[in-house]
């Protein structure tokens, strides 16, 4: 039977992203479907970046995440998130490796949207007033 590691999770906004790792070929799924099925360029390059990190462990394991909400942006984030933690709980020296590059692969980012307040017509803009 395979080695399963996992399951990482990876949060961004309002995407969560679980990642389950096993062995194989270097393989990325994101809801049963490749990683060449997914958003833009610039979404799977996100995705891709802590895999650099540990280019060895990435061609011998397959990478299986399940996401639930956010946009295409916000899933690719918490997917990388999940990731590098789960590259960073394997090895010591990976883990510094990740975080000399961007330290937010491994801490999270906890920005917000901000919500909407009663009376105006978003967070922060108000409704136009005329002074005749």
């Amino acid at each position: 039977m395979a080695k399963v590691l996992g399951p990482f999770v990876g949060r961004r906004k309002t995407a969560v992203a679980k990642l389950v790792v096993r062995q194989g070929s270097g393989n990325i799924y994101i809801n049963n479907r490749p990683l060449q099925h997914f958003g833009n360029d610039v979404a799977r390059a996100k995705i891709l970046t802590p895999l650099y990190m540990d280019e060895k462990f990435w061609k011998s394991h397959d990478f299986y995440i399940k996401v639930r909400g956010g946009g295409v942006m916000a899933i690719a984030d918490a997917a990388s998130f999940a990731i590098a933690k789960a590259l960073a709980e394997r090895s010591e020296t990976v883990k510094q490796k990740i975080k000399e590059y961007n330290r937010v692969l491994l801490a999270g980012d906890p920005r917000q949207t901000e919500p909407k307040k009663p009376n105006r017509y978003s967070a922060r803009r108000f409704k136009q007033k005329s002074y005749r």
